[in-house]
């Protein structure tokens, strides 16, 4: 079960989600765009114990609280990494911030206009240790490329699946089919897109609950049935490629939907700036952020 506290401030709180989660394949343009160039680092260790430098700073900053921020989304790595001497969700939890976990393995190639998830082998094992780290919920992506039926209904039936197994380990599960914000049939697509998930909603079992994460929709408001669900603990919004202005701004047009924002969050930030100047940066991104997800 998740613990009843954290189930509460998932539902209630305010603020917004903190996406810092990377991987692999982003981690370069992520470092690249906190000025740290490709000839930093020698090995893929080097690059992730960069950004895992990054990462704490962010959220051991004092601006960093739950004040503002509800939860935090992390990388595997990040979860097994320490702050301060002590484990990354447990830094979290003390700021009030709640532990997300991604917890898939990147993208299939597209097929029937989406891009399906990797089989996550080992799940279970990596759910329950997230769990005992602190961890209270779980993050996923897949990605929608065109407005095809099939493919849009197969790519939430398995957000779903997976879903019910990370319920099912007691922690919560965040589902997250994007829709390719330049796609050119991007608001019929998202009319399958919340019917899909409408279906899958009223089929759960009494009790379960999920959140989702969503791009931004054409339609202001075009997802307020999901937002008032019974079956959602929350909806948030990925920024999706805008610029933080511009997320902000598209997001406070929807009721009810709050900020789970990677790029945007981050876009101010160097390396090379001083605390003050770092901290300063990274508060006027939060305050902005915020702003826009109790509007």
């Amino acid at each position: 079960m998740i613990e009843a506290q954290m189930l509460e401030r998932i539902r209630n709180g305010k603020g917004f989600i903190a996406a810092l989660d990377q991987s692999g394949g982003s981690t370069p343009k992520a470092l690249k765009g906190y000025g740290i160039e490709d000839g930093a680092w020698s090995s893929d260790e080097e690059m992730f114990d960069l950004i895992h430098q990054m990462r704490v700073r962010i959220i051991t900053s004092p601006a960093f609280t739950g004040e503002k921020v509800l939860g935090a989304i992390l990388f595997e790595r990040t979860m097994d990494g320490q702050a301060d001497g002590r484990p990354v969700p447990t830094v979290l939890r003390e700021r009030n911030v709640v532990p997300f976990l991604k917890v898939d393995k990147g993208l299939e190639d597209e097929a029937d206009g989406v891009q399906m998830m990797k089989p996550m082998p080992g799940l279970d094992d990596l759910l329950a240790r997230a769990k005992a780290l602190g961890v209270v919920g779980t993050k996923m992506r897949s990605v929608i490329n065109a407005a095809n039926p099939a493919g849009i209904a197969a790519n939430v039936a398995q957000q779903f699946e997976f879903g019910a197994q990370i319920w099912n380990a007691g922690l919560m599960p965040i589902l997250e089919p994007e829709y390719n914000i330049k796609s050119a049939d991007r608001a019929e697509g998202e009319t399958l897109l919340r019917d899909e998930i409408l279906k899958q909603l009223d089929a759960m079992p009494e009790g379960q609950v999920v959140m989702l994460k969503l791009s931004i929709p054409v339609v202001a408001n075009h997802y307020k049935a999901l937002v008032d669900h019974p079956a959602v603990a929350r909806v948030v919004a990925l920024s999706g490629g805008y610029n933080r202005p511009d997320a902000c701004a598209e997001l406070a047009k929807n009721s009810g939907m709050i900020a789970s924002f990677s790029r945007a969050l981050l876009e101010d930030l160097r390396a090379g700036m001083s605390d003050a100047e770092f901290d300063a940066a990274l508060a006027s991104a939060i305050d902005e952020i915020y702003r826009a997800s109790i509007t």
